[in-house]
């Protein structure tokens, strides 16, 4: 874990939508108290019952948010990638994190305290708006994990956990071509290597996407939303 300068965090910054918005005054108080933090793969962002002190965005990388039992058995809720931004609930509640938070690849993300948080949520409209919507997007989220969890065939979880990581309003920065290799995808799945192997194969030969060697390519999004939402 190493900490970036306060020029990186302010380019940073300017790249997520949602600190434009800010009146001037707003946006000089994040800078002045977030910060860019980077985390090598496998590090811990965020502990399980420790005090939610950040409101985190990933910047670059990749974390999943799981929880871990007494054998070492986990559950992924969810994989943030770039330009994601989430823990608002225990924010808002300021509550002990339910989740931990890994890096699943080298990641920077960006912490924002919760006292910033707050200030901002009391004073800036254009900032509690978009945490409204984050909420609302989220809650549709955890609900679909649920559903692929419990209702689909493999092929089914490995699309659906592929399209969600296209919502423009949680994942913003998500392009067609993802950097994402098949033990990554597992781990946001909870799902092995080798049945996301099995899964991608089946819809790469329907021409739902195209494999390389740690990418996955999309090739008809609609597609894939479609085959993932039949199953439901």
């Amino acid at each position: 874990m190493s900490e970036a300068s306060p020029a990186s965090l302010s380019a940073a910054l300017r790249t997520h939508p949602w600190f434009g918005e800010l009146a001037d005054a707003h946006r000089a108080l994040v800078l002045d108290t977030a910060r860019l933090v980077h985390f090598d793969a496998g590090e811990f962002v965020a502990r399980r019952n420790a005090p939610s002190a950040d409101w985190i965005g990933v910047h670059r990388g990749l974390v999943k948010l799981a929880v871990y039992n007494a054998a070492g058995d986990s559950c992924t809720f969810s994989g943030v990638p770039a330009g994601g931004w989430f823990g608002e609930g225990s924010v808002l509640k300021r509550e002990l994190r339910r989740y931990d938070v890994i890096a699943v690849r080298p990641s920077d993300v960006i912490l924002v305290p919760t006292e910033t948080f707050h200030q901002l949520l009391a004073a800036s409209l254009p900032f509690s708006g978009f945490v409204i919507r984050q909420l609302n997007e989220r809650m549709g989220e955890f609900i679909a994990a649920i559903q692929n969890q419990r209702l689909l065939s493999v092929e089914g979880q490995v699309a659906g956990a592929l399209a969600q990581l296209f919502n423009p309003q949680l994942y913003p920065f998500t392009a067609t071509v993802l950097e994402l290799s098949q033990e990554e995808l597992g781990l946001l799945t909870g799902l092995s290597r080798q049945r996301v192997n099995r899964a991608l194969r089946a819809l790469e030969a329907q021409g739902l996407l195209a494999l390389s060697y740690n990418r996955i390519e999309i090739l008809d999004l609609p597609r894939l939303r479609a085959f993932w939402q039949r199953q439901t």
